[in-house]
């Protein structure tokens, strides 16, 4: 099984963490199975991109993002060409290094 490597984030992981994650499950059921809440203010439903994440290694082993996640992410605050929505990314077998963004923009209350 893959592993997720999250880096350190002040609010969500402070010390950063490595989880071991199911193939084919999406990443942001299996950091909130870890403990690590990630914003969800959606439901995981890829309307809001509270759930932002970025990339850093790995990027290449995970499906290609739905028309839909790329809109969402055209809003999402700090977005790169690595970003996805942890709610729409399922896990590939492949180890992946992720960096949960200090700040996020949540368009289901805007």
């Amino acid at each position: 099984m893959p592993f997720v490597t999250i880096l350190p984030n002040e609010k969500l992981c402070p010390q950063g963490a490595k989880i071991e994650v199911k193939t084919g499950e999406k990443l942001a059921q299996s950091l909130n199975k870890a403990g690590i809440n990630l914003p969800h203010a959606c439901e995981y439903n890829c309307a809001c991109a509270t759930c932002h994440v970025i990339v850093k290694e790995g990027f290449e082993s995970l499906g290609e993002p739905s028309d839909d996640e790329y809109d969402q992410l055209d809003n999402a605050f700090g977005a790169t060409s690595e970003s996805r929505l942890a709610c729409q990314t399922v896990m590939g077998d492949k180890d992946i290094t992720i960096e949960i963004p200090k700040n996020n923009r949540n368009l289901v209350n805007e």
